[in-house]
């Protein structure tokens, strides 16, 4: 069995001994109830690691014996995934799913199809339940190296994300080449771009290729927005070696 990943700031990595405490070290001692002898893994989310043992319990934090210190490299290529917002609570489902299968960076785009749209303080809101889903999801996932959650992306904004990427991609069901079949790059940036529940709109599709995107193909079924993400992600990982 894995043993439990937590995330704490660098300042716990530097010694042989450390304390697991806030948030993360309630949720420790209160809820998974880890007692003196039992494993548990910190990270800081960009690739440290240190392997611990809980020297001793208190209350709302841990008392921790470092047994090894190790950085962990970014995975590569990077894999970005433009998520269309979709309705309800499907954007936190794609992002659980995502984030569990390696992706990278997740930037919810305002499509113009969009059903939902994140307007005044409901930004700030979403955004924050966006990406608590993804640091929850990582910690699960064992994942060294945190999932990023973006701002919210206008179009115009995504097109220039595009346009800077090693390779571009945007999910069509119109689209002739499969996704398993697009030449891939060994580093750098992979920008997948997934529509809202209304789809991609033509001018939107031309000018995400008019920034380089390649439209590609995901079988003859139309997916859901909240599992299109994840399915096309798990085809590029499989593909780059990265599972």
């Amino acid at each position: 069995m894995s043993v439990p990943v937590f995330l704490a700031g660098r300042e716990a990595f530097g010694g042989d001994e450390t304390v697991l405490d806030g948030p993360e070290g309630r949720h420790a001692a209160a809820v998974r109830r880890l007692r003196a002898g039992e494993r548990l893994d910190l990270t800081d989310g960009a690739g440290a690691v240190a392997e611990c043992v809980v020297r001793e319990a208190l209350k709302d934090r841990l008392q921790l014996d470092v047994l090894k210190r190790y950085e962990v490299p970014a995975p590569a290529p990077r894999v970005v995934v433009v998520q269309g917002l979709p309705k309800g609570d499907r954007g936190e489902l794609a992002v659980e799913m995502m984030t569990e299968a390696g992706v990278d960076r997740i930037v919810p785009w305002a499509a113009a199809r969009s059903i939902t749209q994140w307007k005044g303080d409901k930004v700030a809101k979403a955004l924050g339940k966006w990406r608590a889903t993804a640091r929850e999801a990582g910690k699960q996932a064992r994942r060294f190296h945190q999932a990023e959650v973006a701002d919210l992306a206008s179009t115009a904004q995504v097109e220039a994300l595009l346009g800077r990427a090693a390779l571009a991609l945007v999910l069509h069901e119109e689209a002739v080449e499969p996704l398993s079949r697009v030449s891939l790059p060994a580093d750098g940036e992979i920008v997948l771009v997934v529509g809202p529940e209304g789809g991609i709109s033509e001018g939107e599709l031309a000018g995400f290729v008019a920034a380089g995107a390649v439209p590609a193909l995901m079988g003859s079924t139309v997916l859901r927005t909240s599992t299109a993400g994840v399915a096309a992600a798990a085809v590029l990982m499989a593909r780059t070696g990265r599972w």
